[in-house]
Parts: structure tokens; sequence; C-alpha cells
């Protein structure tokens, strides 16, 4: 029998880490899969899919790596004794993959290899589900940060049993407490051997000989938690904060999904927002932008003073350095932007109207004409 270059297949070096192979399986049984061949190609795809499962199956594990290293493919061989290759019935793998009895792919790599992470492996739990929560807060918020106290009514792990959904066990008498069983199947590709969590335990190698009084068994309750969350200056609109582990516990014993915190930041009566500047509209009168003068303008933080000089026209924007929002993680603030606009006063007594005929203005719209036209 030609020998078999495992790490050739994988596309691998010698030395490459189980993350590695892990990774490099994933790409090419995904790129290999025989749904995704044509009707000419299916039985190539159908070999180089058994090919890669066979080479990733002896490289993920530690013990039939250092075999494969000392003795070759010629040690995990049909027929080659206890030390003979154990693979899987890849027909079932992939059914399975389509009808999704899989959570992902590393469920799949997971039951091809015989369960991977022992946390996962022992108690068969799965994650639980991510939560979401939405809160508002205040511009001067976002300027400053802030915290929030958010009330949930999760599932939380059961106190009582931690969880187990009892409080007695005893080693499970179908995987004699492994968690798993294997079975054997004549298949086209040979004998082969599949390894899946124990049915009647879940993966966990035990089994409860009496029921957690306060869950009714589940392992989980429901309950109210209040949580802090601190929210940092700079935050955007719709901008989600992930908080670990305050989702719901997860079934069977599993971690807690994540919480996310959705921020929508309120309309403020002064100021909009354009990124981290900020804008507003400021009145000031006909004299002011006349002459120029000094003002005092609202931030977010207090007042402020602002230069108008002489001759100012109404809508001029002026830039009020760092006196904008803080960016997000960072010691850097952006602008305000001041726009400036002209009120021209409706009533004007007889002797206001004096000193503005003495003022002796040119008419702008006489000015326009003559330089269009020329004429005097």
């Amino acid at each position: 029998m030609a020998e078999k270059d495992y790490y050739q297949v994988l596309g691998v070096e010698k030395k490459a880490t189980k993350e590695e192979i892990k990774k490099a399986y994933k790409t090419l049984a995904l790129k290999y899969h025989p749904d995704r061949a044509s009707e000419e190609k299916k039985k190539e795809y159908e070999e180089k899919f058994k090919e890669i499962n066979e080479a990733a199956s002896v490289l993920a594990d530690e013990k039939k790596r250092q075999q494969y290293d000392q003795y070759g493919s010629a040690a995990f061989s049909s027929g080659a004794g206890s030390g003979g290759f154990q693979g899987y019935d890849f027909s079932d793998i992939m059914s399975q993959f389509r009808s999704g009895g899989f959570g992902d792919f590393d469920d799949i790599f997971e039951h091809i290899f015989g369960g991977g992470s022992s946390k996962r492996g022992k108690s068969g739990g799965r994650r639980g589900s991510d939560l979401l929560y939405e809160t508002e807060i205040t511009l001067e918020e976002v300027y400053s940060g802030t915290t929030k106290s958010i009330s949930l009514n999760k599932l939380e792990r059961c106190p009582e049993c931690n969880g187990k959904g009892a409080q007695k066990f005893e080693t499970c008498h179908h995987c004699r407490g492994s968690g798993y069983l294997q079975r054997t199947q004549r298949t086209a590709f040979g004998v082969i051997q599949q390894t899946g969590p124990c049915p009647a335990c879940y993966g966990r190698g035990e089994l409860p000989q009496d029921s957690c009084p306060k869950c009714s068994g589940e392992g989980v309750v429901r309950k109210k938690k209040e949580i802090e969350v601190s929210i940092p200056a700079g935050v955007e609109e719709g901008m989600r904060l992930r908080v670990r582990n305050e989702g719901e516990v997860g079934e069977n014993n599993g971690p807690a999904g994540d919480l996310y915190v959705a921020v929508h930041v309120l309309d403020h009566k002064v100021f909009t927002r354009k990124g981290d500047d900020l804008h507003l509209t400021i009145p000031i009168s006909f004299s002011q932008a006349v002459l120029g003068d000094e003002i005092e303008v609202p931030t977010l933080d207090g007042k402020a003073k602002l230069k108008i000089t002489a001759g100012t026209q109404s809508e001029t924007i002026f830039r009020m350095k760092d006196k904008g929002l803080p960016v997000l993680h960072q010691d850097v603030y952006g602008d305000e932007m001041v726009k400036v606009k002209i009120e021209v006063p409706k009533k004007l007594t007889k002797k206001q109207q004096e000193l503005v005929k003495q003022l002796g203005e040119e008419k702008p719209s006489a000015n326009f004409l003559k330089k269009i036209f020329g004429k005097e």
C-alpha cells in the first residue's frame, strides 16, 4: 500500500500546531464538500474528502500523530489491528451537515475527532443565547461617559444544583463514564468507526439519580438581575457594547451567551452632532457683525468665549477647536462649529433710524448691478 503524506494532504508543515491543522481541515473540507462538485467530479471530491478526513483524524490526535511520525500511514491502514485507522461514516457526517445537525463547522470537527475540548465534550453543554438591551443617553453623557443600571430577566444557572439538574449522580453505564459511544460500520470506504456523544447522558458521563427541586431538573432558573454597564465617552448612535457572559446560560450547563447594549443618543435642544463635531447656530446683532465683538457661546462643559471679527457676514461659521465630543477611546476631541446669524431688528426708534441713515451705506444691490452692467 502506497505511503500517504498526511501533512501534504492538509498542506501543513510537520511542526504544525493542532489549531493550524484544524484550520487547514476546515478550509479543505469546505472546498471539497461533495455537494459542491459537478456530476463529473463527484467521485473525485468524495475521494478527496475522505483523504482529508483521514489525514486530519490522525494528525489531530497526539497519540496517533506520534505513531504516524514513527511508522507512517501503514500503521493506520484498514485491518491493521488495534492500531488501525479508525475512520468515520462520511456520508452520515455530510447528511447531518446538510440537515443542520451540526451547529457550525467546529461541531463537525469535534464530532469527527472525538469531542474536541474536555470542557464541552464532558458536559455536552452548548453556549447560551445572546441578549440585546437598548438604552438612551444624552449628549452630555456622550461627552463625559456614564454608567447605566440595567435590569434583566434571564435564565441563570440553578444555584441549588449548579446547573446539573440533580444533586446525585452515578456513572453512566452506557458509555462507562466517558461521555462518548463508538459504532462500527462497513461502508464503501471500508470498516470505519464513528464516535459521538452518548445519547443516554448527553456526553456528561454520568446519569442523575434525582431531580433538583428548585429547577425541576432543568439546570436553569429565570431570575431578575441588575448589572452596571459602563458607557465610554464618545460612544456613537446605534453602537453596541458587548458585556461578556451576561446573556442566558446554555443548556446542559453550557456557558452563558453575551449581552449587547445598543446605545441611542437623544436629540439635543442646542447642538447637532456630526461625527465628533458639534454644530449650533447663534444669533448676533447687526452692530456686532459690523463692528466685531466677543461673545459667550455654550459648550457641553460650560461656556466659552468666541471673537466675532468686524464685517462678519450672516451664516459665517467659526470653528472652536477641541470643543466638540471626545473621540472614542482616545484623548482627542472634535470641534464646535458655530454658525452666526445676523438678526435685523423689526422695529427701530426714530433716533435709531436716523443713526442708520447717517452711516451712509451704499446699497449692495446697486453695487452688484454696476459690476454686471458697468453702468453708474
